[in-house]
């Protein structure tokens, strides 16, 4: 197997270039367990480098595992075989469109990717100024702070900080009634080891955030989905999947849904609350994107009081991804039971994070970013839902607040064609069967604004739409 000269950019790039060249022969095969490398001298001149730079790349393949040295005889392939990746022998666009499909293609592209589908703001957007002051000062903390497990429920101070927030939402919690998680997603990671047997059932909208499909199959769940309006479930296919299939938990974001932007209306909200407590069903309501909001929407948990939903939240999108920390408020009898959970599974709870959100939360800066985020969404909303129409993609709903706009395209045109081709040129996009259970969404593509300031982004879609 021929392997191309690789691109000069210093003695690290042709370094890193002959350590890839070896992956790949062993992701590919060529090279299997126990197998002779080529010698550093002809190995040198396949890849026209310097066999120096072989000598380096060997070395570091060696210190990592992947292969053996031999003293007086060579180097030789590792083992046991690690499992064929086709992501090393092709191309990533190959693997199949299901709900993990999205969040692979963003969180493994490079700096050079667009990702008008991805599901988070810029870095750029984000407050670095706040984010660089709280972590200093969360460095001045004491050894406990820095070094320590915090408790299981979490940092008193940020869990009396969340209760007056859900507060200015209608939520009557007390901090006692809030624990804190990892994340958004290890919440309700929580909430389904909690509630759930595998084969339970649980409702979920369609189409809804994809990642809910993911996450109760792996809880070995039977998943129902029920069709999603612009004020939020369709009431009547909702009690009717309530009477045929008696699931045992729904699933929803109701201010800001993901990902259509529509609004949970009160009527809808009260009607939905009166068929779960007919059919004992828990509802888990997803709130991640509040402080996005220009005017506060009905909260399922402020209609009910935490008696059979369970409200959740994290601030990976408005502080910062790489600070993990989320919440749960759920009923106060379910929080030691919980709390135990989150101990057999993580043990102590994220501190330095907790410590480093509430430092953001309590600086004033925190409520002017948000103002000039919520100008600068819209401005983008505008902007690209233009962009949009101009090239005959329709949203769905007319500027939704947040991040979103859940669009279709012409008759006859799949998005998951549309998002393969956009791939190949470096652009990942979010195609609508991905968000949806029952596959009935093959015509709709979801765009973060946010991500949408590039013109190759529909230069790109125009060209993908017409093959």
């Amino acid at each position: 197997m021929d392997t191309p000269a690789p691109k000069t950019g210093g003695e690290g790039t042709l370094v890193e270039a002959v350590m890839a060249a070896i992956r790949q022969r062993i992701a590919a095969r060529t090279l299997t367990p126990g197998a002779r490398l080529p010698s550093i001298r002809a190995f040198a001149g396949t890849m026209q480098v310097s066999k120096s730079t072989v000598v380096e790349a060997y070395e570091r393949l060696a210190a990592e595992g992947t292969i053996r040295s031999r003293p007086g005889s060579g180097f030789y392939a590792a083992g046991p075989l690690a499992p064929l990746s086709l992501a090393e022998i092709g191309p990533r666009l190959d693997r199949a469109v299901d709900p993990l499909w999205v969040s692979r293609q963003s969180l493994e592209a490079g700096d050079e990717t667009l990702k008008p589908g991805c599901g988070w703001l810029p870095a750029s957007w984000m407050p670095q100024a706040g984010l660089r002051r709280a972590l200093r000062t969360v460095a001045r903390a004491d050894d406990v702070t820095l070094a320590d497990y915090g408790t299981p429920l979490g940092l008193p101070a940020l869990r009396h900080l969340l209760a007056r927030r859900m507060a200015g939402h209608g939520i009557e919690a007390s901090p006692e009634q809030i624990m804190l998680t990892e994340s958004g997603t290890q919440a309700i990671d929580l909430l389904c080891r909690f509630l759930l047997e595998p084969g339970d059932t649980v409702l979920v909208d369609d189409p809804c955030y994809f990642n809910f499909h993911a996450l109760l199959r792996a809880h070995r769940a039977k998943v129902v989905s029920v069709p999603y309006t612009p004020s939020g479930p369709d009431i009547e296919l909702f009690a009717q999947a309530l009477a045929e299939h008696r699931p045992r938990l729904y699933i929803t974001n109701s201010a800001i849904h993901n990902p259509t932007g529509a609004i949970l209306s009160p009527v809808t909200a009260h009607r939905l609350l009166k068929l779960a407590d007919q059919s004992d069903l828990t509802i888990i309501e997803d709130d991640i994107f509040p402080d996005f909001e220009h005017t506060p929407a009905p909260r399922l948990a402020a209609f009910d009081g935490l008696s059979r939903v369970v409200h959740i939240g994290s601030f990976s999108k408005t502080l910062s991804a790489s600070v993990r920390c989320g919440f749960i408020a759920a009923p106060l009898d379910w929080i030691e039971q919980l709390t135990d959970l989150k101990i057999a599974t993580t043990f102590g709870g994220g501190r330095l994070a907790a410590e480093l959100v509430l430092t953001l939360l309590k600086d004033g800066s925190y409520r002017k970013h948000m103002e000039l985020l919520r100008a600068q969404l819209s401005r983008a909303m505008g902007e690209t839902s233009g962009r949009l129409k101009a090239i005959g993609i329709t949203p769905w709903i007319e500027q939704p607040a947040g991040l979103f706009l859940w669009c279709s395209l012409p008759d006859g045109v799949d998005a998951t064609e549309v998002a393969r081709r956009a791939l190949a040129t470096k652009i990942v996009l979010a195609p609508g069967n991905a968000f949806s259970l029952s596959q009935t969404a093959s015509r709709f593509l979801r765009f973060n604004v946010a991500q949408c300031g590039d013109e190759r982004i529909f230069t790109t879609l125009k060209a993908a739409m017409s093959c």
